[in-house]
């Protein structure tokens, strides 16, 4: 068996580091939102906030964020399980007990997170998807993105026949009812820790089961499914050195990516009517892939610049991929202190520009702290932890001399 060349390794997980930083701009963009303001996601506008900044700054994100940057995530999570198969090779240990141990433990940080800070959380479905991705690691990179491609089908045309179903028989209009239903969640979240946790509960309960089952959790395994067929055929490795296929993605991505973020932002621009918002995300469903791997070839290709210019852009991004579950749950830790009886309740308190300002600064000094964290450790602290039930053995906390 030949030994792969050290230099494009090293490469791609650069990539793959930088990549999972700029992701968590976009998912801080998006999650920040249902922090701030219980009126996000009611398909109404917080009759305090409605000036035109007010609309354009949540229609901004809606249009370049929303349904694109989990899928980065769920895409870096497929190609990442193939790179752990291949990890647990070398060592000649087995693989499934050593997964099996990580999953859970990405469950337990899902099911903790989301009680306590965030009921949006991602971790408990990946941590259960990863086992289906278990149950697929065999299958050929042809099959795989074959069964991706069926699965973003089938969910885009089952959202978009129920949309039809429902047509505009139940419009959103902004009752005083749905109105101090909003208020009432608000109250819930500002009073005290204990109704903070009941609220979470309540929404994991009758709303996100929904959302992630139904809706991400198809999508995220069509990624898983795509990150792996990536891994087997490294085509990553590959992709980072061909320009002319970057730019063949960037050109044939953004026209398609950007005409269904635009369908999906006028379709759920409130006030909303979910017969029209339930068609919006079944065209999203289907064009968002393409504008994130715009994304993806834009940042590559910036990344990869012959003179070098991208080289000090992936030095600040690189880093906080390199811990970013510990990134994205200290995201929901500050954003939990600041707008929930955790810390500040100021939720419903803040405009939509200011959310916005305020999560791009949570954002840079995320990026700083990671750069100043990394160059002392070799892991985030709950990668570290990860890592630790993951292998049953503890890991060294300080990154040893030379180590890269």
């Amino acid at each position: 068996m030949t030994t792969p060349r050290p230099t494009p390794a090293i490469d791609r997980i650069d990539d793959l580091d930088a990549l999972r930083g700029f992701a968590l701009l976009g998912i801080l963009l998006v999650n920040i939102a249902f922090f701030a303001s219980a009126y996000h996601g009611s398909g109404l506008t917080d009759p305090a906030f409605d000036g035109w900044w007010d609309r354009f700054v949540p229609g901004l994100v809606r249009t370049l964020c929303e349904t694109k940057f989990y899928l980065l995530f769920s895409f870096l999570f497929g190609y990442s399980f193939s790179l752990q198969m291949e990890s647990a090779r070398r060592a000649g240990s087995a693989f499934v007990p050593r997964y099996l141990r990580r999953s859970a433990g990405l469950a337990l940080l899902g099911i903790g997170h989301a009680l306590l800070l965030f009921h949006g959380d991602i971790l408990l479905t990946y941590a259960l998807l990863g086992l289906l991705l278990l149950a697929l690691r065999d299958v050929t990179p042809k099959t795989a993105v074959y069964l991706s491609i069926v699965l973003l089908a089938a969910t885009a045309l089952s959202w978009a026949l129920v949309g039809l179903a429902i047509g505009e028989t139940d419009p959103m209009v902004p009752t005083p009812e749905i109105h101090a239903a909003v208020e009432r969640v608000t109250a819930a979240y500002r009073s005290s820790i204990g109704t903070t946790i009941a609220q979470h509960a309540l929404e994991m309960r009758s709303t996100m089961w929904l959302l992630l089952g139904l809706i991400q959790a198809p999508c995220a395994l069509a990624m898983f499914l795509l990150g792996l067929a990536a891994a087997k055929g490294h085509y990553f490795t590959r992709l980072a050195g061909q320009r002319k296929q970057l730019w063949r993605m960037l050109a044939l991505g953004t026209p398609i990516g950007l005409a269904g973020a635009w369908c999906y932002n006028t379709l759920n621009t409130p006030p909303v009517q979910p017969g029209s918002s339930l068609l919006g995300l079944a065209i999203s469903i289907l064009t968002a892939p393409a504008l994130t791997g715009a994304y993806v070839a834009a940042l590559l290709l910036f990344l990869h610049h012959p003179k070098g210019k991208g080289a000090a852009l992936g030095a600040w991004l690189a880093p906080a991929g390199r811990m970013a579950l510990t990134n994205y749950l200290l995201q929901s830790v500050v954003c939990a202190y600041v707008f929930t009886a955790w810390g500040w309740a100021l939720m419903g308190a803040l405009a939509p520009p200011q959310v916005f300002l305020f999560a791009l600064l949570i954002y840079l000094a995320q990026l700083w702290l990671s750069r100043w964290w990394m160059r002392s450790h070799g892991y985030g602290p709950v990668e570290w932890l990860l890592r630790a039930l993951t292998h049953g053995r503890r890991p060294p906390w300080r990154r040893m001399t030379g180590q890269p």
